[in-house]
């Protein structure tokens, strides 16, 4: 099986090098307008793009098998497999092919492959010159990560097992039962977490690829905004999934009651993703206005350096983390020479092409007033990127010499904290308002008329939440502070409490404007989906309104569930010969009551020491819980059980963590307010998400512009209409159809930069 597996590694290289010289060649000799023998050898590139794709398949296809029939000839497999005996079993085998470092980068490898092959069939009957360059881009960086897993013994999946570890009956030797997956592994969220962040990994090389293709090919058009664009949504939609998945397994498997630490491997994660933001909203830009070309092409690059930067951070040893892998040469010099080139190609791409990716009208890229769409998407692109940079910063610092700002320092979570929670305030305050500018220059009649009601409703809302701070949030963070100890230091190192507290009530009414604005516009883009029957556009716009609503309703959980805790940790006295405990454990107006405990053998050794308490709130029964400890018999592991008892408003999160030496239970109990407001508006991002995703672009006529027939008549009819209504509604009316003739505009003007491109070839 490892000399398949080693093969298949040998094709997918030369199969990587041969689609990007067939490609080189190509456009080589397109330039040279030998158009026939630059088709030849594009094509061989392509055959060659999806050779390496089925190889890799092969690769996995290898481990996967060895994992479900128990084949520890790889030593890779002896490593990773599951021994769990559980009803989800199934599933951890499957996880061993990404759960350790050497099978997670051929997962990594195949997935870019995956993502090759389907821009080549998706390209297959429309084939330019921008698509075979960005074939090409995405195939080198392939051929790197191919050789990593071939020329790096610590990278190879494909090693044999060692004998010793094999009887002379050929069954595994007690040395060997040591060996197998982290038992904190087996959870079905962290199952499905690392696929979902490779996914969104692997599929965020195409923008770039294209990025870079069109810098070669000096194509500024929409085309490349277009062709990526799908690829970006659903790779964004994936890495944040992996994001929030990684959330849950942290929450309830990990025992510590929160759901992100700022650790280097959860930050490298996020850094991606913060500035995918950024090149969505740039896209846009590019897309309805011809400006934001430069933003583009530099946020492409940027993305995809933050994720070749969470693979150098992981694998390379150069920051400590309790989810990195062990440290290694080749992937510390090749990763790191791809995160320099990515941004260098970009840079010097600009530079070499920066008439040309210039705006179609000069003044699309000038600010003429800050109370406009233009300045509101250069303010979020700036603080997005400017977080971003200063998040990656502060990852790697402690690697860094000491006398650069936080060099050779690991930085505590509170540090994070005091550098995001202002940042992202001020991000979402200008996303609130952005929808309600116009471009240009703002006219203040018109702005107020659009957002009067909004503002009403998130008035109302941000007294309501105002209420709920006064007599519930901030007594909380006042009962933490009178009660000493670590966690009041903890709270106080982060911030004066005035500061603390006011930053916490401008999050609460800046999660009320983005709210309501975002639910307004969502109103307004199905009305005029009634209205004009563009469903396809309308739908995108229904979805990217619900995504901002989303992070709102984000805002609101992440202020109570991350700054508002209450946690008390202590010891309950236990009589083993009665079997009960004389106290109860007290937090807020909740009482846990000992009722049990249970030993249970799960298998294969493990044992799993489980309490029992009933929960009861200002006297009245309200559930049961029951934490408990699972320890491993092959590694002697703790695993904590953490048990939840979820609120409309809040979470009581219980955990045991053994016994001291006298016997008394380990216990460890936090109130986390509005943490299922996390839950909900990420779900609801990820649902804006995916309506953007699908929502596929109206029918256009290639080479001309899109009936305006229907444009014409509806204008025509609001004409009539207005004419018998007060001088309000006919502003409004005229409002709404500069809209509608805004995205007219920009539709032809993407139909017209592909007639360009087409007549060009």
């Amino acid at each position: 099986m490892s000399t398949i597996g080693l093969l298949g590694l040998l094709v997918a290289f030369a199969g990587c090098v041969i689609s990007v010289l067939c490609l080189g060649v190509a456009h080589v000799l397109y330039k040279k307008r030998s158009f026939e023998r630059s088709d030849t050898f594009a094509w061989g590139g392509r055959v060659a793009a999806v050779l390496t794709a089925a190889a890799l398949t092969v690769c996995c296809a290898v481990l996967v098998w060895c994992f479900f029939s128990g084949d520890n000839s790889i030593q890779y497999v002896l490593d990773n497999r599951s021994t769990s005996t559980s009803p989800e079993a199934w599933l951890y085998k499957l996880a061993g092919l990404w759960a350790g470092r050497q099978g997670s980068l051929l997962f990594w490898a195949w997935l870019i492959a995956v993502f090759n092959a389907v821009l080549v069939f998706a390209t297959r009957k429309d084939t330019r010159p921008l698509d075979n360059g960005a074939l090409a881009i995405s195939s080198i960086v392939l051929t790197a990560f191919v050789s990593v897993l071939l020329f790096s013994e610590g990278n190879m999946p494909f090693i044999v097992t060692d004998s010793r570890y094999f009887g002379e009956d050929g069954t595994l030797s007690v040395m060997a039962s040591a060996r197998s997956m982290n038992a904190l592994l087996e959870h079905w969220a962290m199952a499905i977490h690392p696929p979902t962040l490779f996914v969104g990994y692997a599929g965020l090389t195409i923008p770039f690829a294209y990025a870079i293709s069109a810098l070669i090919v000096n194509d500024d058009s929409t085309a490349w905004v277009n062709r990526s664009t799908p690829y970006l949504m659903f790779s964004w939609l994936l890495l944040g999934i992996g994001i929030g998945l990684g959330a849950v397994w942290a929450y309830v498997v990990l025992g510590w009651g929160g759901y992100w630490g700022w650790d280097p491997v959860e930050n490298a994660s996020l850094l991606p993703w913060l500035v995918g933001v950024a090149l969505i909203h740039s896209f846009t830009v590019y897309r309805q206005r011809g400006a934001f070309k430069r933003w583009s092409v530099f946020c492409a690059c940027l993305t995809f350096c933050f994720v070749v930067l969470g693979t150098f951070i992981t694998r390379s040893g150069l920051v400590q983390s309790v989810h990195a892998f062990e440290g290694d040469p080749v992937s510390l010099v090749l990763f790191g020479a791809l995160i320099v080139l990515s941004i260098l190609a970009g840079i010097v791409g600009l530079l070499v092409r920066r008439k040309s990716f210039g705006a179609t009208d000069a003044a699309d890229d000038d600010i003429e007033s800050m109370a406009s769409k233009e300045a509101a998407y250069y303010v979020n692109n700036l603080i997005m990127i400017v977080f971003a940079v200063l998040l990656a910063y502060m990852t790697v610092s402690s690697a860094l010499p000491s006398w650069l700002p936080f060099g050779g320092q690991s930085l505590s979570a509170g540090t994070y904290n005091a550098i995001a929670r202002p940042l992202g305030i001020a991000y979402l305050a200008v996303l609130a308002i952005c929808p309600l500018l116009g471009w240009r220059r703002t006219d203040k009649a018109a702005f107020w008329r659009t957002a009067r009601v909004p503002a009403i409703c998130a008035l109302a809302l941000f007294i309501v939440l105002m209420i709920y701070f006064v007599t519930y949030l901030l007594p909380s963070y006042q009962a933490m502070i009178d009660m000493g100890g670590t966690q009041a230091s903890g709270l106080l190192e982060q911030g004066n409490p005035i500061y603390y507290n006011g930053l916490a009530v401008v999050g609460f009414l800046v999660a009320s404007l983005l709210f309501f604005n975002a639910l307004f516009m969502a109103v307004r883009s199905l009305k005029n989906l009634k209205r004009t029957g563009r469903f396809r556009r309308r739908l995108a716009l229904f979805g990217g309104s619900v995504s901002h609503a989303a992070m709102g309703i984000i805002l609101v959980g992440l202020i109570g569930s991350s700054m508002y805790v209450t946690e008390i940790t202590g010891y309950l006295p236990y009589d083993e010969e009665s079997d009960s405990v004389s106290e109860t454990f007290d937090i807020q107006d909740f009482q846990l009551t000992y009722t049990s405990n249970s030993i249970d053998e799960l298998g294969n050794g493990n044992v799993r020491y489980a309490l029992t308490f009933d929960v009861t709130r200002d006297g009245q029964f309200v559930g049961s819980v029951n934490p408990a400890v699972q320890v491993v018999a092959a590694t002697q592991q703790q695993k904590l059980e953490a048990s939840v008892i979820g609120f409309p408003l809040e979470d009581l999160f219980v955990v045991y963590r053994g016994v001291n030496d006298e016997g008394a239970f380990s216990m460890d109990v936090r109130v986390n307010p509005l943490i299922s407001f996390v839950w909900l508006g990420f779900a609801l991002l990820m649902v804006g998400a995916l309506l953007a995703l699908f929502a596929k672009r109206a029918e256009r006529r290639q080479g001309a512009a899109p009936d305006d027939e229907p444009l014409r008549q509806l204008i025509g009819e609001e004409k009539h209409a207005v004419e018998k209504e007060p001088q309000g509604l006919i502003e409004e009316a005229v409002a709404e159809e500069v809209a509608v003739v805004e995205d007219a505009e920009g539709d032809a003007a993407a139909d017209a930069d592909a007639a360009a491109a087409k007549a060009g070839e």
